[in-house]
């Protein structure tokens, strides 16, 4: 079977269609059983939210706030659903510390779809070297390896020379982590004169350029990547066609303006914005705070959802400026009081190692007066000066940068 299931292949009209249609009962349980959405979403009514545009109204929730809420009221901040028991298998701790639920479904994580796109099958010993301790990496691919039918070997990091053994002992056909360990086991291996079993990878956790696929091509290993996180699990991943990464089925998934929570329009780069359909941890519009794009077209390895470039920088761009923080919200808000502009982009550099910030505006027609007005916005909404100057509509790069700090300390 080419696919893990029929819904990788359907109509991509049937799949919005189904994705608008669960949004009103996870809206309403997310304000219903979790505290903090009770809140954030107070007035919302669920029953209206069935399309794109009206999931744009609702606020997004980035990482610092889901971290600040956390520590003002642990464990989880009044974003989960989950409670202590039978429904909540195990509480991991991420940096920060975050602090993050696994409820009980099988293949809690949704990441056994990607695992099968990069060829695991049933029968096969996994050989699973992502963290087993705090952290949920470990747990978020053995889940997923277990609903495919594979055997797990928890191997965890670190103690080279016994995975090495264990490896020479076990035969594991299937490596699981960072690309960085898999390279360092191959080392390990070679030096102790072990011949590494591995003919396939699924990994994580780092830039995959392909250079590095390529080496792990030449040693007869065939690896794949994805990208997930411990809040939301799996959010795209890699396919035979490697061609961008393939969404999943099971989330809404937004490009937003950095520091907004403003779609861009289609292959503009942006934050990524996902709402997850998790009962347990209903996260709705969460900002990952990483940058892609998502990719015209469809895959053609047939898979039908929406495709994004993959990771492409951080989104959370706030800067220190003479002493004050320059955040993307407030370039934002420059160009919502100004209409005339298409977009902008603040540089701030130092000439003499001095502070000074450029606004670099995309407009049809740039005049004195409008020069004027978006210097007395900057300085309103920064409380610093900022200087101003034009440029034609798609001269500045599309590469998700709002504010781009380009200073120089020598």
């Amino acid at each position: 079977m080419t696919y893990y299931d029929a819904r990788e292949t359907r109509d991509p009209a049937a799949r919005e269609l189904e994705l608008m249609g669960r949004l009103p009962a996870q809206i309403a349980h997310a304000q219903a059983n979790a505290p903090a959405f009770a809140q954030l979403l107070e007035g919302v009514d669920p029953a209206a939210v069935t399309s794109r545009e009206a999931l744009a109204r609702l606020p997004v929730i980035r990482k610092s706030e889901l971290l600040e809420r956390q520590k003002a009221a642990r464990p989880f901040g009044g974003f989960a659903a989950a409670r202590w028991g039978a429904g909540c298998l195990r509480v991991f701790a991420s940096p920060g510390p975050l602090y993050e639920p696994e409820g009980a479904r099988p293949d809690y994580y949704r990441l056994a779809r990607a695992l099968y796109a990069a060829g695991f099958r049933e029968g096969d010993l996994v050989h699973n070297t992502f963290s087993y301790h705090f952290t949920p990496a470990g747990s978020m691919m053995e889940t997923a390896a277990h609903a495919i039918g594979c055997t797990v070997f928890p191997a965890g990091v670190g103690q080279t020379e016994q995975q090495v053994a264990a490896i020479a002992d076990l035969r594991p056909n299937a490596y699981v982590g960072t690309p960085s360990f898999l390279r360092i086991l191959l080392e390990k291996a070679d030096e102790m004169g072990v011949e590494a079993s591995f003919t396939k990878a699924f990994v994580s956790g780092e830039a995959f350029p392909p250079s590095v696929r390529e080496a792990f091509a030449a040693r007869g290993i065939t690896a794949y990547q994805a990208y997930a996180t411990a809040d939301i699990g799996l959010i795209a991943y890699e396919t035979p066609a490697r061609d961008g990464l393939v969404v999943d089925e099971d989330i809404v998934l937004e490009i937003v303006r950095p520091g907004t929570g403003d779609p861009v329009a289609p292959g503009e780069v942006g934050e990524v914005v996902v709402t997850t359909f998790n009962p347990d941890y209903p996260l709705i519009r969460f900002g990952t705070g990483d940058l892609s794009a998502v990719l015209p077209g469809t895959s053609p390895c047939g898979r039908t959802n929406l495709r994004i470039k993959g990771w492409m920088g951080r989104a959370d761009q706030t800067t220190k400026v003479k002493g004050m923080f320059v955040h993307p919200g407030q370039v934002a808000e420059v160009v919502r009081r100004h209409p005339e502009l298409k977009r902008a982009r603040l540089v701030v550099d130092n000439p003499g190692l001095t502070d000074r910030m450029t606004l670099h505006c995309e407009t049809e027609a740039g005049s004195e007066a409008l020069a004027t007005g978006i210097a007395t916005s900057i300085r309103e909404l920064t409380k610093l000066r900022g200087e101003v100057a034009f440029c034609a509509p798609g001269s500045l790069a599309n590469d998700g940068k709002v504010i781009d700090d380009v200073r120089k300390y020598e």
